[in-house]
Formats: structure tokens, C-alpha cells, sequence
């Protein structure tokens, strides 16, 4: 959970700028820039969880991922499977979590290079569907804002 404190006096939008001292404006700029600070940081923490996890069936479930590929997944059990508890598999239909965010918007486009210069040294067009990206979008601010916390102000 991030913490932050109300900070009405940094915007022109959310007070009166006549009353507002040039230290307040400082102090409300220091504590607006902590608080995107927590909220990179929270990203960041996101992004880690994801690349530790990343493709990691592959390896728990080497057999059954090995049986696909030998088929050149015709086999498409451990495909289909993967999909469904993978986030980033954004260009099939059934890889896209209704909850799709940015930060799987970024783990599909690393996915996409990384394997494509690994593999056959170039990267085919990564394509990402409007409506997908919009979606990801909106469920970000989701995320961002289901993990803020309002402090009450003590007297």
C-alpha cells in the first residue's frame, strides 16, 4: 500500500494561490514528487515480480512444455495453458487478462524483442490492438489508484 498525505496546496486547480507561501509551494512540490516517487517505485516492484516470474512454466512444467514443442505446438495444451496464466501474451485474444495492464504492455513488448534477436536476430511488427492498449491504460490508473492511501490528518 502507498501512504501519501493530501497536498491541496501544489496545484492552481485546488487552492487559492493568493494564500499559498512560496515555502508551502515547496514543501507540497517535495512531497508531490515523493509521492510519484512511491508510485515509479510501486511500478518498479511490479516489473520485478513479472521478470522473476516471467515464462517460468516453461521450466516448472518442462515435460509438458517439451511435448508441445516438439509438435511445433500442435500440440497446443501447454500453449493454451500458458496463455491463460501468463500476462503478456497480448496478441493472441485469450492471453489478454480483463484486468491488462501497461506493465504487461511492457513485459510483452521485452518478450517479443528479446526472443526475436535471440532467436532469428530481428523482431517481427509487435502489434498491440487499440482497444487492448486503451484497456490497459484505464486498468492502470486502476492499479495505481487501488494501491493509495489517503493518510488522515492527526490534530
Amino acid at each position: 500500500m502507498i501512504e501519501i498525505k493530501k497536498s491541496p496546496t501544489a496545484d492552481t486547480r485546488t487552492c487559492d494561490v493568493s494564500q499559498v507561501t512560496k515555502e508551502t509551494l515547496l514543501a507540497s512540490s517535495r512531497q508531490h514528487i515523493d509521492d510519484v516517487q512511491k508510485a515509479l517505485a510501486f511500478f518498479t516492484k511490479y516489473l520485478d515480480w513479472a521478470a522473476k516470474r516471467h515464462d517460468d512454466d516453461k521450466i516448472n512444467e518442462l515435460e509438458w512444455f517439451y511435448e508441445g514443442f516438439v509438435t511445433a505446438f500442435k500440440n497446443t495444451g501447454w500453449w493454451d495453458h500458458h496463455r491463460k496464466i501468463t500476462r503478456h501474451h497480448l496478441a493472441q485474444a485469450d492471453g489478454v487478462h480483463d484486468d491488462v495492464n501497461l506493465l504487461d504492455v511492457l513485459e510483452y513488448i521485452a518478450d517479443c524483442v528479446m526472443a526475436g534477436l535471440a532467436r532469428s536476430g530481428s523482431v517481427y511488427d509487435v502489434k498491440l490492438d487499440d482497444e487492448v492498449l486503451q484497456r490497459a491504460f484505464k486498468n492502470t490508473v486502476k492499479l495505481l489508484k487501488q494501491q493509495v492511501r489517503i493518510a488522515a490528518v492527526v490534530c
